[in-house]
């Protein structure tokens, strides 16, 4: 039984798999991030036509929808709706990335949420390799598109000699705090409520332990304990909903 709240962060080894020198062991950090992905897969392919009738047809899903197809339609229209809102130029371009990082961003927080399972959006180095890939592919494109004119970013207009030697790396270090802070963002919000949960469901668990404890000592952490869950509930789908709002914000300043 996990004792510490931050031990639900640890990654654990489950299969070790060694070849040579590389290492190919499965941990929970790896069959979470898989899981992820394969029920992704999963459930668009469980509703479309071909899982049904065995053939493949350009409108593959249902006519009358069920649940499952409803949430996917909810999160394409969103993932749409923030494209179209936000870019200006080449939308459809950038619709698949919008989709695949607010679907796997959400499914990977609430799969977290589950317990004795394991939150990947809650380490570093995820929530950087999301956040800095973004970051990068955008200076590529926009490299691409204003060659040495980009580099004017760091430099305001009219600007003199001696005032450029100062404006020139504040603006350059807040370019590049822009990637570490969404992805900073997106481990700080579910590592704080995670680890909260934990404290809350130890205390709870104290509580019933006890010999001689009283309906309200036990009422009260539990109802604190269910509304602790909402909030972060509501954290899991806020914190998808904005690093995807910012990605596009992101790729509109590129473009």
């Amino acid at each position: 039984m996990i004792t510490a709240p931050l031990e639900q962060f640890q990654i654990l080894l489950l299969i070790p798999l060694k070849l040579s020198n590389l290492d190919f062991s499965i941990t929970n950090f790896l069959l979470i991030n898989l899981l992820c992905l394969l029920s992704i897969v999963l459930i668009i392919y469980c509703n479309s036509s071909e899982f049904k009738y065995g053939n493949y047809k350009e409108d593959s899903f249902y006519l009358i929808s069920n649940c499952w197809q409803k949430s996917l339609e909810l999160l394409t229209e969103i993932s749409a709706q923030l494209v179209n809102d936000i870019i200006t130029s080449n939308k459809e371009r950038y619709f698949p990335l919008i989709s695949v990082l607010l679907n796997y961003i959400l499914l990977s927080n609430l799969i977290g949420l589950v317990p004795y399972s394991f939150t990947t959006t809650s380490h570093l180095i995820i929530t950087f390799t999301l956040s800095f890939s973004v970051f990068i592919g955008i200076n590529i494109i926009t490299i691409q598109k204003y060659k040495m004119k980009t580099f004017s970013l760091f430099l305001p207009a009219n600007t003199t000699f001696f005032l450029a030697l100062l404006l020139i790396p504040i603006e350059f270090i807040s370019y590049i705090a822009k990637p570490i802070s969404l992805g900073v963002r997106l481990f700080i919000n579910l590592m704080a409520g995670h680890s909260l949960l934990k404290v809350i469901v130890g205390f709870s668990w104290s509580m019933l332990l006890l010999e001689n404890f009283t309906s309200l000592g036990l009422v009260v952490p539990m109802i604190v304990l269910v509304i602790l869950f909402g909030l972060e509930l509501g954290v899991a789908l806020i914190q998808a909903y904005v690093f995807v709002i910012l990605t596009c914000i992101y790729i509109q300043d590129g473009s």
